[in-house]
């Protein structure tokens, strides 16, 4: 309530912006998804990974995935809890269900880095979103010997049912069915990750939703962008909207951000909770 008392005039100017515009371009961070509950650290870490930590002595799930564990049993150990937790057990969100009203009747599409397939899971169209960076719910050959993904529901959940002592059973270690190495999990870390064909289907969408709407009224609407990767949502989203004068730009994020100067007569800025401006925007 006190971020809302704080920016209400720069929530007006959202919602007005909102009321306006037919097309809205969603890009979206990993803000967006902690707003939702989502978060690598605190509480939600410790309930769920103490033994980890016991052992480690790490304090949070983005540490964790890099840590060079000992065999594949107890990396999937790992790997099959952080899975579990953050793709097949998320809590329902009421973010992402209010971003979604928002949206819901205009022209979208939406570009995220987020990789907790929670779009789908509030009832987005899957063929208006962009999961750039890859899905905690495909597996990828580690080689790759070849461009294909693999569902893992099924065997992410018998790891989380069977491990032991923070490993899971030796005949659960997933391989390549094609070349026999080891499965990893399908994440853009480095050059070896794996643009399936649905991953160019959705590249393909994305282009021509830009392609179709550069000269049009429309808003990009950046939630939750932070630092790490500014090349693919942030930069790109300011030069759409610098070179289209009927373009609005609106940022929400908790964590301090500039806007350039060339943008900001068509731009706001919200420095507060996600989930309360969407909210905000839903209820009044």
């Amino acid at each position: 309530m006190k971020s809302i008392a704080h920016c209400l005039r720069e929530l007006e100017q959202f919602k007005e912006v909102l009321a306006k515009v037919d097309s809205v371009f969603i890009g979206a961070g990993a803000g967006l998804s902690a707003a939702a509950g989502l978060v690598y650290s605190g509480n939600r870490f410790t309930q769920n990974f103490a033994d980890f930590m016991d052992a480690y002595h790490y304090t949070d799930m983005y540490s964790a995935g890099f840590y060079p564990y000992s065999s594949l049993e107890e990396y999937w150990g790992y790997w099959s809890r952080h899975i579990y937790l953050n793709r097949y057990n998320q809590p329902k969100s009421e973010v992402y269900a209010n971003l979604l009203k928002l949206v819901e009747n205009k022209d979208y599409f939406v570009l995220t880095t987020n990789v907790d397939h929670c779009f789908q899971k509030a009832g987005f169209a899957k063929n208006r979103l962009f999961y750039t960076q890859g899905d905690y719910g495909l597996w990828q050959c580690g080689k790759p010997c070849h461009e294909k993904t693999y569902d893992n529901e099924a065997a992410i959940r018998q790891m989380v049912l069977m491990q032991k002592d923070r490993k899971v059973p030796k005949d659960l270690v997933p391989y390549c069915p094609r070349c026999g190495e080891p499965f990893q999990t399908n994440l853009r870390c480095d050059e070896r990750f794996v643009e399936d064909e649905g991953w160019h289907l959705a590249m393909d969408r994305y282009e021509k939703f830009l392609q179709d709407h550069e000269k049009e009224d429309i808003l990009y609407l950046e939630l939750g962008v932070g630092a790490n990767t500014p090349t693919i949502i942030k930069y790109p989203f300011w030069a759409l909207t610098a070179k289209n004068q009927k373009a609005q730009y609106v940022s929400i994020n908790e964590e301090s951000f500039k806007i350039p100067a060339a943008i900001s007569p068509r731009a706001v800025g919200l420095k507060m909770d996600i989930g309360e401006a969407l909210q905000y925007a839903v209820l009044k």
